[in-house]
């Protein structure tokens, strides 16, 4: 199985993206309760209406969760292109872990200090993992 250990923080940035759902759930729809906001009752809204009647605190493991399901799902494609080149070991494996790890300290921060330099800083690092593993895949298939 040569390449496929990349897939191990593959799987563990997906299920972080599972714990960071369940987090968002156990804030926010106590959060909305505390504001009188019934699901029942919402018809077309959409999300940066929460913005506007809940408080920041629970509204950033939504936000968070939500830049889990974008940039991430680059990482996931490009992983699995290492994977499937038989690359996907060494130094890629090593820079997926750091992507995997900066991302989870990004949610970790975002949905609980969120001070925005420190959270651009581990975005920043997190691309930076993200665009050699990226520059590695091109090598290995072009």
């Amino acid at each position: 199985m040569t390449g496929q250990t990349i897939l191990q923080p593959v799987v563990v940035l997906a299920g972080w993206s599972i714990v960071m759902l369940l987090w968002m759930l156990a804030t926010r729809i106590p959060a909305m309760k505390r504001a009188g906001i019934r699901l029942g009752d919402l018809t077309g809204s959409k999300p940066s209406d929460a913005d506007r009647s809940l408080p920041p605190e629970a509204q950033w493991k939504a936000h968070n969760y939500n830049h889990l399901m974008e940039q991430p799902t680059v990482f996931y494609a490009v992983a699995l292109v290492l994977a499937l080149s038989g690359t996907g070991y060494g130094i890629n494996t090593a820079l997926a872990w750091a992507y995997a790890g900066l991302r989870i300290a990004h949610s970790i921060w975002q949905a609980t200090v969120n001070r925005v330099a420190v959270r651009f800083l581990l975005f920043l690092l997190s691309s930076l993992a993200l665009a050699a593993m990226t520059l590695h895949a091109a090598i290995a298939v072009f």
